[in-house]
């Protein structure tokens, strides 16, 4: 049975290596993705900060298989959060804790005060997209915020209320 919990510290070399290991199976490791933010090496200490929560998918040998979050979106409106750093292992999909998962950086976003979610992400992440659709995100014709994923080519919204 798969968990999940706040990241502490000790996940920090966990979520990076899954962060690392993830991206480029969806070709996703050149210039403009999120896998070059300074923060996939210390993402406990960036998803500290007021504002913020990152949860990590704990599998059934105890170890980090994926994890998710909610902060700020940078450069946009302070009452609108970004969905960040949404991944899983392999082992852990088709599990249903993607949608779990998602329902409680939503739910961690309304807690914070947040009015709305943003979120980027890129063609062939075709189970990302049909889960954020099944939940109410909205297709956006270009990017919020100043994210610098200019790589992504798919955005999507929704409100929190």
């Amino acid at each position: 049975m798969l968990t999940s919990r706040p990241i502490q510290p000790q996940d920090d070399a966990a979520v990076a290596a899954i962060i690392r290991q993830v991206m480029p199976e969806f070709g996703a490791d050149g210039p403009g993705f999120a896998i070059h933010d300074p923060e996939v090496d210390h993402m406990s200490a960036a998803y500290s900060a007021p504002g913020a929560a990152y949860f990590v998918v704990i599998g059934e040998d105890g170890q980090v298989v994926g994890g998710a979050g909610v902060a700020a979106l940078e450069g946009g409106e302070p009452d609108v959060c970004e969905l960040k750093k949404m991944y899983f292992l392999p082992s852990a999909r088709g599990k249903g804790m993607g949608e779990a998962l998602l329902r409680q950086c939503l739910e961690a976003a309304r807690n914070l005060g947040y009015r709305a979610c943003y979120l980027e992400t890129l063609s062939g992440m075709n189970q990302a997209i049909h889960l954020y659709t099944k939940l109410g995100f909205q297709p956006l014709c270009s990017p919020l915020g100043r994210t610098g994923h200019g790589g992504c080519d798919h955005w999507f919204a929704r409100e929190l209320a």
